[in-house]
């Protein structure tokens, strides 16, 4: 059983210097066979120490990778411009210099390239790239995906397929710009019901809102609360005597069918995620946090991957982009608001679920957690709290996750 400790305890994973100027891990750390490439750790990983648009260079995991990476026997670099039917190729030897390009439809891509050496094949992260990243690797290659934000500077001039693939190989060589893990399938399985979802959520809320507005302009006021539109609503079309014109009648009692229609998606959704969830033992783990729910466990498992790309909670926390900003300079320390950097979903759900921890710790403090957020919560605003017991919550899912443990609350001192 894992037992976190308690809140603000500083990360355990740190590293110290020797006195000859190296790196290297703490004593307590056991010696590992191997250590993973540079560049292991996410893209977008600023900390609280630079507001960098391209990152900062952190300490390398202490985990290595699962999937080793194809051994490359040379620096051959393929750069592809992926798009919906004509791929633009290039093929570079050393940098800065290009022997070969090529223009081939969708169906002659792979073809091309399995007549190709085992080479690391360079994409930027957009639409069928992680499709297109599995179908290499099993061809041999390796592949890198990079953020498309970070490849655009390295366009000169116009931009074209070709200027594209020649910017995606000069982005591949900077070594600051953290690549994108290819996502597998039954990550996009999970990634596809979170956005069918959130976009179902968003269709019910402004169908909700199109109704409160149109009643609110007939005199017609409802009250606070989704689950008190529909019902109203009923209530005003089966009524003979409201004030509902008898035009709006039929077409309002039809944004009620679709309303309860959205509902029984999104309820379908849950059930789905609810049956794949019992076949990952990670989100039995990261369910027994306060906080965290269904959704967020399964939305960090599909989004997240591997947490072993981070080398602490406080790295994980950052790429979620609940660290402050910093502008800083000399001897003065400017920290600002959060980053907000990375997936804003995950952190969207993370903070909706410290509102949760938030709320359940004003009647009652079992344990240190919750008692450390109710204080928290005396003292500052209410969204600067949620903000931090978000951040919290980061920390202790990597703990969690990482160690595969269950959480175990710590009661409050008496």
């Amino acid at each position: 059983m894992l037992i976190i400790g308690p809140p603000n305890t500083a990360d355990k994973l740190r590293r110290r210097r020797s006195p000859n100027g190296e790196r290297e891990a703490a004593a307590s750390t056991p010696t590992l066979p191997s250590r993973p490439p540079r560049g292991a750790v996410s893209f977008i990983d600023e900390m609280d120490s630079s507001c960098d648009s391209v990152g900062i260079d952190v300490p390398e995991s202490l985990l290595f990778r699962a999937k080793e990476e194809p051994i490359m026997s040379n620096d051959t670099r393929i750069g592809v411009d992926v798009a919906k039917a004509v791929f633009e190729i290039a093929i570079s030897d050393r940098p800065g210099h290009i022997v070969r390009r090529e223009r081939a439809q969708r169906a002659q891509f792979l073809p091309f390239m399995a007549q190709q050496p085992r080479a690391t094949v360079v994409m930027e992260a957009c639409g069928s790239a992680h499709h297109w990243g599995r179908k290499l690797q099993d061809l041999g290659h390796r592949v890198v995906l990079l953020p498309p934000h970070h490849v655009r500077p390295y366009i000169c001039r116009n931009k074209t397929d070709r200027t594209d693939a020649k910017g995606i190989l000069e982005a591949s060589r900077n070594e600051d710009i953290r690549p994108v893990p290819v996502k597998t399938v039954d990550q996009h399985v999970l990634t596809s019901l979170h956005r069918l979802r959130s976009g179902w959520m968003t269709e019910r809320t402004a169908r909700l809102n199109a109704l409160r507005g149109l009643l609110r302009e007939l005199g017609i006021f409802i009250p606070m609360g989704a689950r008190e539109v529909v019902p109203m609503v009923w209530s005003l079309i089966e009524d003979a005597d409201s004030d509902l014109p008898e035009a709006l009648r039929p077409i309002f009692a039809e944004a009620c069918r679709e309303i309860r229609e959205i509902e029984a998606r999104v309820k379908q959704v849950e059930r789905q995620l609810e049956a794949t969830a019992e076949q990952l033992p990670a989100v039995g783990y990261l369910r027994t946090i306060p906080g965290i729910g269904l959704l967020i466990a399964t939305a960090l498992v599909a989004f997240i991957g591997d947490i072993r790309r981070f080398p602490s909670g406080r790295h994980f926390a950052s790429y979620l982009g609940l660290t402050p900003r910093e502008y800083s300079s000399g001897l003065k320390r400017n920290l600002g608001r959060i980053s907000k950097r990375g997936d804003g979903y995950l952190r969207t759900l993370l903070i909706h679920g410290a509102r949760s921890v938030l709320l359940h710790a004003r009647q009652q403090q079992p344990d240190r957690l919750r008692e450390w957020a109710n204080n928290l919560g005396k003292t500052h605003v209410h969204n600067k709290a949620a903000v931090a017991v978000a951040n919290k919550l980061a920390r202790i899912v990597w703990a969690v996750w990482s160690r595969q443990q269950p959480f175990v609350l710590i009661a409050k001192a008496a």
